[in-house]
């Protein structure tokens, strides 16, 4: 029986109506896979809206959960939502300031929190509250509440409580306030992205008719499920019936993949990378002939493009010939068959596309923000709605328009509700006509595809005032494999210049060939051969740009840019004002001021020794 996906929670009924099924969730609990029924979910998530109406939340309370991607988020998420409470899903990685910034602005009523060890990286800001909250933790923690006795108070009070949670459900609407998302915050306190029901189902059920995954397939999920990105593909695989199996952790995926024999997952581009490195990295461990194939699929992978495949017959044979000796055994790696792969979050070199498309792991990439819940635009490669380079075509109920200055204006179901306690700067995003101003620079292509070009505010002006847009930059370099980040600056200074973090897996490979001897990072960085090594990079690739775009110097730094050590965003952006500041002597070094040439009459102006002059004082006669 269909129903209509209005509210977050509908998906229950949905479930159980049109996909039953024994392992619609799972995750891993002592190295074995824990499956969920549909059956399941539903009755849990039902027991636990009864559970917190008995401890004494209420609708419009908030509750965070601080916890990695698991079955057990998904109960507590749909169990919020029937009750009316507004779920705050933080990430497991912010810093105590974050932390605290969070869960004092949200009026937290309730943490949950997974484990021992992430309650020991929140404890220091809930310390500091003022307000406390109620803590319950997901694993067994000696003297702390857990979620199970919300679990059994529910179960236990069912016949009093059920029908409040059904008169709840009953009540909401698909404009109420549903979740509470606090944006990554590249440049500063995160902030607080009111969505509603209509937003999200409104954007899972659109970009569902994108053809990915169907009832029978399997899905792997370890991107954070407290970012609306993996959450919203969540709902999305949840709503085509899709298994969903939660990685044991970050360090498991490769093995978890194979071991369920995927059909797909989602990632963010550097994910993406890493996967790549891997691969590119068993090529030179090989020798002779079977390294020469090895290397010559990579080469015919980088230039493959979904109409070469369909009207070049020589690059189709070349195709099938690498197919069947190389690109078959690296799907065998992810599970043993083709796949689809999501990215988003951020921009992923074209060449990285073409090369997992051509080996059967099709890339869907897509654009959108949290405020717009998320999804804006996606390829399409089953249905032949791609284009590499782009985020492809506009959802079917999203409307698209690009401002003067080529900013991306967007408007329609999928817009938020607004920023929390933040009327002000609402108004800023959202104009009168409802349009919310993106903050991204884009064009259409072809009038249909649209592609993502720059951040309106990381664009610069050089002193000559010529306009740089640095990702356009950044995104070109790093498809260098000796280039893991960089960041183009240059603002108001006469030319463009780089920090770079090396990729040190490559570059620690190339040191030893090149018989190359150094104590650790720091010292490798400062090598001469070294440098000679990223100048040919930069002057290779300097070419591809305007001059005034050119980077004309560059730093080495030994350092590689995680979000553990604050240089990255959760979501894998470089944090700009954090890293302008880290490398501020490094900056300065690089655009150090020339000593103005010597001019013989300022020279003699200086020599001139005025006499002294009392202003304040009257002469005496």
């Amino acid at each position: 029986m269909e129903i209509e996906i209005t509210r977050t929670f509908d998906l229950l009924e949905h479930l159980v109506n049109n996909h039953p099924k024994d392992d619609i969730l799972a995750g891993k609990q002592s190295g074995e896979w824990v499956k969920y029924s549909c059956h399941d979910y539903y009755k849990y998530a039902h027991y636990l809206a009864c559970g917190f109406l008995e401890i004494g939340l209420r609708s419009g309370d908030k509750v965070v959960t601080v916890s990695p991607n698991c079955p057990e988020w998904n109960f507590v998420d749909m169990a919020m939502a029937m009750t009316g409470i507004i779920h705050v899903p933080v990430y497991p990685t912010l810093s105590t300031d974050n932390y605290l910034h969070i869960l004092t602005h949200s009026e937290a009523k309730a943490i949950f929190v997974n484990n021992s060890v992430l309650l020991k990286r929140l404890r220091p800001a809930l310390d500091m509250m003022e307000q406390k909250s109620l803590i319950f933790t997901l694993a067994n923690i000696e003297g702390e509440h857990r979620m199970l006795e919300i679990l059994k108070a529910g179960i236990a009070s069912k016949g009093k409580n059920m029908p409040l949670v059904e008169q709840s459900k009953n009540s909401i609407k698909p404009d109420d306030w549903c979740t509470l998302i606090y944006t990554s915050g590249t440049t500063g306190a995160p902030k607080g992205v009111m969505l509603s029901h209509r937003n999200l189902c409104s954007n899972f059920t659109a970009h569902s008719k994108v053809n990915i995954v169907d009832d029978k397939c399997r899905i792997l999920s370890f991107l954070p499920l407290n970012h609306v990105y993996e959450r919203s593909m969540n709902y999305h695989y949840q709503y085509l019936g899709a298994s969903i199996y939660y990685a044991e952790n970050m360090g498991t995926i490769a093995r978890d993949l194979a071991d369920i024999h995927a059909d797909g997952f989602c990632a963010v581009p550097r994910v993406i990378e890493m996967f790549y490195d891997k691969l590119y990295a068993a090529g030179k461990d090989m020798k002779g002939l079977k390294r020469r194939i090895y290397f010559r699929a990579i080469n015919h992978g980088c230039r493959w493009d979904y109409d070469k495949v369909k009207y070049n017959l020589w690059f189709r044979l070349g195709h099938t010939v690498y197919d069947k000796l190389v690109y078959s055994k690296w799907r065998e790696k992810f599970g043993g068959h083709r796949m689809v792969i999501v990215t988003g979050s951020s921009s992923i070199p074209p060449r990285l596309v073409k090369l997992f498309s051509a080996a059967g792991l099709n890339i869907y990439e897509g654009y959108g923000l949290s405020e717009t819940s998320p999804v804006i635009a996606v390829n399409n490669p089953h249905d032949h709605m791609v284009k590499i380079g782009t985020v492809g075509p506009v959802l079917s109920n999203v409307e698209v328009k690009l401002a003067d200055d080529g900013e991306i204006l967007t408007r329609g179901p999928h817009v938020m509700l607004g920023y929390f306690k933040d009327p002000d700067y609402t108004k800023e995003v959202i104009d009168d006509q409802g349009w919310f101003h993106t903050g991204d620079i884009g064009k259409l292509v072809g009038g249909k595809y649209l592609k993502i070009t720059d951040r309106k505010k990381d664009i610069f002006k050089l002193s000559a005032g010529k306009y740089i847009a640095p990702q356009v930059l950044e995104n070109r370099f790093r498809e260098d494999e000796f280039i893991d980040q960089i960041m183009i600056i240059g603002e108001n200074e006469k030319f463009c210049s780089a920090i770079i973090s090396p990729n040190f897996n490559t570059l620690h490979y190339w040191a030893l060939k090149h018989n190359l001897h150094y104590r650790d990072n720091e010292s490798l960085v400062s090598i001469e051969a070294v440098h000679k090594k990223f100048q040919s990079i930069v002057d290779a690739i300097n070419p591809d740009f305007a001059a005034h775009e050119q980077v004309k110097r560059f730093r080495l730094v030994s350092e590689e840019w995680t979000t553990a050590n604050g240089l990255l965003s959760p979501t894998l952006k470089i944090k700009r004002n954090v890293l302008l500041e880290k490398y501020r002597s490094l900056i300065n070094e690089i655009y150090q001021k020339e000593e103005p040439q010597s001019n013989p009459i300022i020279s003699a102006f200086k020599s001139i020794e005025l006499p002294s002059l009392n202003f304040g004082s009257k002469k005496k006669e």
